[in-house]
C-alpha cells in the first residue's frame, strides 16, 4: 500500500504537534509490509474481517498508534491519560520506554505490534493461545525486524503473575472473564488498557472494582470505540 496514503490516514489519530510518525517514512513501509501479510494470511485462517488495506490503516493501525501516544506520549506533549494519574494517585508511576508491555488475545497483533512501532525500546509479549494466530504474529515480527518481542503461544492464565507495566486489551470476547486474568499479569501500580466500546463501560468497572479509572478517551471516526485506562489501586 502506498506509504503516502497509509500517512494521510493516520492523520486523525495523531496529534499535530507529535513527529513520531510524521517523520518516519520507515514506520509507514513497516505498515505497508503488515498490511501485505495481514491479507496473505487473512485468507487462510481469520484474523480479521476487514478486507480493506485502507480500513485495515484506519480500525487497526489508527486505534492502536492513538492508545500508543498516550500511553507512550512524546516529551513534549504529555498524554491525558499519564496527567490523570499523576494528579490522582500519589503512587502513579510513568510508563518509560523500557517498559514490560503483555497485550493479551493479540490475534493480529493490534495493538501490539505498532505499539512497538511506536516505541521501540519496550519489551513487548504478544500473548495468543491460537497456534495458527501466533505463527502469523512470528511471521510479521521477522518481517518487520522487530527485536525484543516474545510471542507467548499458550493461555494467559499459565504466565507468570506481577510481572507486566502495562497490559492492553483489544476486541476479545468474554470480556469479564479475560479482565481479572489481566489484572493479574500487573505488577503493583501497572496500568490496564483497554480499546472497546462504550457500552462495555460498566462491565469493566464491575469486573475490576479496586482499579482507578481515568475518564474515557473517544477514539477519532468512531461512534462508541474508546481508550479506557485503569491502575489497581488497592
Amino acid at each position: 500500500m502506498d506509504t503516502h496514503r497509509i500517512a494521510e490516514l493516520l492523520v486523525p489519530f495523531l496529534e499535530a504537534n507529535d513527529q513520531r510518525l510524521t517523520t518516519n517514512d520507515c514506520i509507514y513501509k513497516h505498515i505497508s509490509t503488515y498490511i501485505d501479510i495481514l491479507l496473505h494470511w487473512n485468507a487462510r485462517i481469520n484474523l480479521t474481517a476487514i478486507r480493506d488495506p485502507e480500513e485495515i490503516v484506519t480500525r487497526h493501525f489508527g486505534e492502536s498508534f492513538f492508545a500508543a501516544r498516550h500511553l507512550f506520549p512524546s516529551i513534549s506533549s504529555a498524554s491525558s491519560a499519564v496527567k490523570a494519574f499523576d494528579l490522582d494517585s500519589a503512587e502513579a508511576r510513568s510508563l518509560t520506554a523500557e517498559a514490560r508491555v503483555a497485550d493479551l488475545g493479540s490475534g493480529a497483533g493490534f495493538p501490539g505490534l505498532p505499539i512497538k512501532l511506536w516505541a521501540p525500546d519496550v519489551a513487548l509479549t504478544l500473548i495468543e493461545s491460537n497456534h495458527k494466530k501466533a505463527t502469523f504474529l512470528r511471521e510479521v515480527t521477522r518481517a518487520l525486524t522487530l527485536t525484543d518481542v516474545d510471542i507467548q503461544n499458550v493461555p494467559a492464565e499459565t504466565l507468570p503473575p506481577s510481572t507486566f507495566d502495562l497490559v492492553t486489551l483489544r476486541a476479545v470476547e468474554r470480556l469479564s472473564t479475560v479482565l481479572p486474568v489481566a489484572a493479574s499479569l500487573l505488577v503493583p501500580g501497572g496500568r490496564l488498557s483497554l480499546l472497546i466500546s462504550s457500552s462495555q463501560l460498566e462491565t469493566v468497572r464491575a469486573t475490576l472494582p479496586t482499579f482507578t479509572w481515568i475518564p474515557p478517551i473517544p477514539i477519532p471516526n468512531s461512534q462508541s470505540r474508546i481508550l479506557f485506562t485503569g491502575q489497581i489501586t488497592s
